[in-house]
């Protein structure tokens, strides 16, 4: 199994023989001068080139946005990339080099299936009070304006693993997962089944992130664009691009952010403290939304490797039966909560490559 993550100018990509990784790798700066490749037809032909193709069954193609159409990883089809191309609006930064990476590699290999897995497809059974926005009922049906959540494969494996981890069965298992890196996001999930999430109609939304601003009012929008004279485009671009820890401490790497504040740092104490609060805000939400909470769990970049991070925000809550042990903690141990907590606090290295192989066998009925 093949899995292909293509950007507009790169391609992630891994080669499965089961759950074993046959390889891997990444290929950047696809037509830039002195990049890996011209373009994304010459760079995928290298790499099959290169690579052992001979029992290849599928390819898999993460894709970040499958609208309301897609609600499920779906078998590769002239429709299909249609479809994907008509979405293309709703995430116009991820969804046209899926789209390059899906009609190369059907190019390149005609006669081996190829599906499309969405990020978006996990968050499909959050029930209908969960994806509304309380805003003109004609306007939201017209654009498709509604929560769609992101980072589905992440948090589907996650989650799955926490279950694991716990010895219950998933269908009993109640988890908020905590996919912190540059883009971050929270979900609920009851029994494998997402109740709610962070992100929205783009990844916009939410938690504070890298360089995305995560949760704002909208009028902010409003008023830089009136009183301030800012073109939308600048406004969009800040939001995206320079908000998050990059807009409030200039660095939007949290080891940086971290190593700052551990020196006194005011900006990066101020967005360690703020990014800390949303996260907060946002476990306490999922707890009431879940009403019972088996495991709390941690993963991605920040959640695998920044135990200051994973202490901070769950740091009063002991009362609700949450609590971390700092020498487990310090060692990113799977499980670093004390024995015998009522809540687990997990950290699980998130698989979103093998995730998406195992949705496209499943696709595929392999």
């Amino acid at each position: 199994m093949l899995v292909l993550n293509c950007g507009s100018s790169s391609v992630r990509y891994r080669l499965f023989d089961g759950d074993e990784v046959r390889a891997k790798g990444l290929i950047q700066r696809i037509g830039e001068a002195g990049g890996d490749a011209g373009d994304h037809l010459t760079a995928l032909r290298d790499l099959m080139d290169r690579l052992d193709l001979s029992d290849l069954a599928a390819v898999g193609h993460r894709v970040v946005h499958g609208g309301e159409r897609f609600t499920e990883s779906t078998v590769v089809t002239d429709e299909v990339v249609a479809a994907v191309e008509e979405l293309i609006p709703l995430a116009p930064l991820h969804n046209p080099g899926s789209l390059t990476g899906i009609r190369v590699a059907r190019k390149l290999l005609p006669d081996v299936p190829q599906v499309a897995v969405f990020d978006t497809a996990f968050h499909a059974t959050i029930p209908a009070e969960g994806v509304l926005w309380a805003v003109d009922r004609d306007l939201a049906r017209r654009f498709g304006l509604r929560r769609y959540g992101f980072h589905g494969t992440s948090h589907s494996y996650v989650s799955r693993e926490t279950a694991r981890l716990l010895g219950k069965p998933l269908a009993e298992a109640n988890v908020i997962t905590l996919h912190l890196g540059n883009g971050a996001s929270a979900s609920a999930v009851r029994g494998g089944r997402c109740e709610a999430t962070s992100m929205g109609m783009t990844p916009l939304s939410g938690l504070v992130m890298g360089t995305r601003s995560g949760d704002i009012d909208p009028s902010l929008v409003f008023h830089l664009h009136r009183a301030g004279g800012l073109p939308l485009d600048e406004i969009e671009e800040s939001l995206t691009r320079h908000g998050g820890l990059a807009g409030l401490a200039g660095a939007n790497d949290m080891r940086e952010v971290l190593e700052r504040r551990a020196a006194g740092d005011a900006d990066a104490t101020l967005a360690f403290d703020v990014y800390i609060r949303r996260l907060k805000e946002y476990i306490g939400s999922y707890l009431a939304v879940l009403g019972r909470v088996d495991a709390i769990t941690f993963t991605a970049g920040v959640g695998e490797n920044a135990p200051d991070v994973r202490l901070a925000a769950l740091s009063g809550l002991e009362p609700l039966g949450i609590t971390v042990d700092p020498v487990r903690n310090r060692e990113n141990a799977l499980v670093i909560s004390p024995d015998g907590a009522p809540v687990t606090v997990c950290v699980v290295p998130t698989e979103e490559e093998l995730e998406i192989a195992n949705e496209s066998r499943r696709a595929l009925g392999l």
